[in-house]
C-alpha cells in the first residue's frame, strides 16, 4: 500500500478521537464470564511456565478447560516436540462454515524468571489488591491467554459459528530460553493445525492512559530485530607495573565510546510514518509540528533531532546499537590481554544486518577490534496497516471506548510475530489492555494489571474474535 494512502488513513482513524475522552470503564463480559475468566487467570498464573519449568502444565490445564466447555476432542491438540516435552502447546480450533480462509490468534504461556525475595507479593500467586493483580505473566502475557480461553469458551457455549475457522494456539517458549519456540515448531512441523491468512497477537499493542485518560490505543503492525555482537581486541599483556601504549581494555574502551556518541541515520517505515502523523493529531502540545515534519519523504532532520531527545522516538527514528556487557583483563597485577563487550542491537525492518556490521565496524573505527555477529538475526517484515484491517479493528475498539484513536505501532522489542510474518502470514499486536504510558512493568517487580483493566479485555477479545472471524 502506497504511504500516502496510509498516511490518510491515520488522518482519518484520528479524526475519530474524542479529545475528553476520560478513564471510565469499558463495557464489562457478563458476570459469569467475567468470574470464569478470572478464575482462569487465577489457574495460569499459579503455574510457573519459566523457562526451567516449561508451559506443558498450563497447556494441559488448557486443554482441559476446553474440553470441558464441549470442544471435541479433535479440535484441541495437545503437541510438544519430541526432545521438549515440557515445552507443550495447545491448538483449538472453532470451525466456520467455510466462507474464508481461517483467522488465528497466539499466545505465549511462558514467563520471565521471577524470584520471591525481590516481591512485594508471591509472584506465583494472584494476588488483588487496591485494584490491581500482581503476578508474574499478569502484563506479559497470561492475562491475553485468559482472555482467549474464556472467550473460546463463550464462543461455544453461546453457539457461534464464524465465517471462517477460529483457530487459537497457546505456546510455549516466546521468552528466555528459545529452545522450542512454539510457533516456529508448528509452522515447520504441523503447520496444517495453524495455517490461517491473518494473525492476530494479544502479546502487544494495547491502550495508553495519559493523565488518567484514554489517549490512543496501539496496533502493532512491525518490530525491530535484535542483533548481537560480541566486540573483542588483545594485547600481548605483561606486568601491571610496567604499563605501555597497548592496552585491551582501552582499546575498546575508545571504542565503545565512539559507539556512545555515534547515531545510525534516521530511516522511517510505512508503519513509523503512519505512526508519528497519527501521534500528530494527539493532544500532545510541542511535538506534534515535529511528528508531522518527520513523516513526509525526506523527513525533516531538523524535527528529527529534536524528537530523537525522547529514547522511545529516537528508537522510532532509526536503528540503534548498545554495550550492554562488558569483560577484560584477568589479574589485578597483569596488564590485560583481552578485552570484550556484548553490543546489542535494534534493527529496523528496513534495515540489513549487513550494513549493520559494517557501519559498527567503522564507528568503532579499529582494524585491531574484531567484531563477530552472535547469532543470525530473525528478520521479519512489516505487516502494513491497511484501510482493511483498520477498519474492521476500529470496529471492535470503538464498541468498547468510542472514539479512542488508534495508532499504527512498531515495536522496539520483538514477540512471536516474527515467526508469522516469515511464514507470510500478516500479523498485528492487538492487545485490550490499558496501562499507564508511563508505566510498564513486563518482565519486572510486582508485575500487574489493573482489575478492571482486565475484565475490559476479556469482553474485548470476545468482541475481536467475533468481528475477525467473519467473511471480509
Amino acid at each position: 500500500m502506497r504511504l500516502r494512502g496510509l498516511l490518510c488513513a491515520a488522518a482519518l482513524w484520528m479524526s475519530l478521537a474524542d479529545n475528553a475522552l476520560g478513564a471510565t470503564p469499558g463495557p464489562a463480559p457478563p458476570a459469569a464470564d467475567r468470574k470464569l475468566a478470572r478464575d482462569i487467570f487465577k489457574e495460569l498464573i499459579e503455574i510457573n511456565t519459566t523457562h526451567a519449568h516449561g508451559s506443558t502444565a498450563a497447556a494441559m490445564a488448557i486443554r482441559d478447560r476446553l474440553l470441558a466447555g464441549g470442544f471435541p476432542v479433535d479440535d484441541v491438540v495437545m503437541i510438544a516436540p519430541p526432545e521438549h516435552p515440557t515445552k507443550g502447546n495447545v491448538v483449538v480450533r472453532l470451525r466456520g462454515t467455510g466462507k474464508g480462509q481461517p483467522v488465528l490468534f497466539i499466545g505465549h504461556l511462558d514467563v520471565v524468571e521471577a524470584r520471591a525475595e525481590d516481591w512485594t507479593f508471591d509472584p506465583f500467586k494472584l494476588t488483588e489488591k487496591d485494584g490491581w493483580f500482581y503476578g508474574r505473566g499478569t502484563i506479559d502475557m497470561k492475562d491475553g491467554d485468559a482472555a482467549m480461553l474464556e472467550s473460546l469458551i463463550r464462543l461455544r457455549r453461546e453457539g457461534f459459528r464464524p465465517a471462517r475457522d477460529l483457530i487459537v494456539a497457546f505456546t510455549a517458549d516466546e521468552e528466555a530460553g528459545g529452545d522450542a519456540n512454539g510457533p516456529a515448531f508448528l509452522l515447520k512441523s504441523h503447520r496444517d493445525l495453524i495455517d490461517a491468512s491473518l494473525v492476530i497477537n494479544l502479546d502487544g499493542g494495547g491502550g495508553a492512559y495519559r493523565n488518567g485518560a484514554r489517549a490512543y490505543l496501539q496496533i502493532g503492525t512491525s518490530e525491530k530485530t535484535y542483533v548481537t555482537y560480541t566486540a573483542e581486541t588483545t594485547s600481548p599483556g605483561g606486568h601491571g607495573s610496567l604499563p605501555g601504549p597497548d592496552n585491551a581494555i582501552y582499546r575498546l574502551a575508545d571504542g565503545l565510546s565512539r559507539l556512545e556518541r555515534f547515531q545510525f541515520p534516521v530511516m522511517l517505515t510505512a508503519t513509523t510514518r503512519a505512526s508519528f502523523e497519527a501521534r500528530a493529531e494527539l493532544p500532545r502540545g510541542a511535538d506534534s509540528a515535529d511528528m508531522h515534519a518527520v513523516a513526509p519523504t525526506p523527513p525533516d532532520l531538523a524535527a528529527a533531532d529534536r524528537l530523537s531527545r525522547n529514547v522511545y522516538f529516537n528508537a522510532q527514528l532509526r536503528t540503534t546499537c548498545v554495550a550492554t556487557l562488558i569483560a577484560g583483563g584477568h589479574a589485578e597485577n597483569a596488564l590485560p590481554q583481552r578485552a570484550r563487550a556484548t553490543i546489542q542491537c535494534r534493527m529496523l525492518p528496513s534495515d540489513s544486518e549487513q550494513h549493520l556490521h559494517a557501519a559498527l565496524a567503522g564507528v568503532l573505527d579499529d582494524p585491531k577490534i574484531t567484531l563477530t555477529l552472535d547469532a543470525t538475526p530473525i528478520v521479519s517484515p512489516e505487516s502494513a496497516p491497511t484501510p482493511a484491517i483498520m477498519s474492521r479493528l476500529a470496529r471492535a475498539v470503538h464498541s468498547m471506548w468510542p472514539g479512542v484513536p488508534i495508532v499504527p505501532t512498531m515495536s522496539t522489542g520483538f514477540s512471536d510475530d516474527r515467526q508469522t510474518r516469515n511464514a507470510g502470514i500478516p500479523s498485528y499486536d492487538l492487545s485490550g489492555i490499558w496501562i499507564d504510558a508511563d508505566e510498564n512493568r513486563a518482565h519486572g517487580r510486582d508485575e500487574r494489571v489493573g482489575v478492571e483493566e482486565f475484565d475490559e479485555s476479556v469482553e474485548y477479545t470476545y468482541r475481536l474474535m467475533r468481528i475477525l472471524s467473519q467473511a471480509g
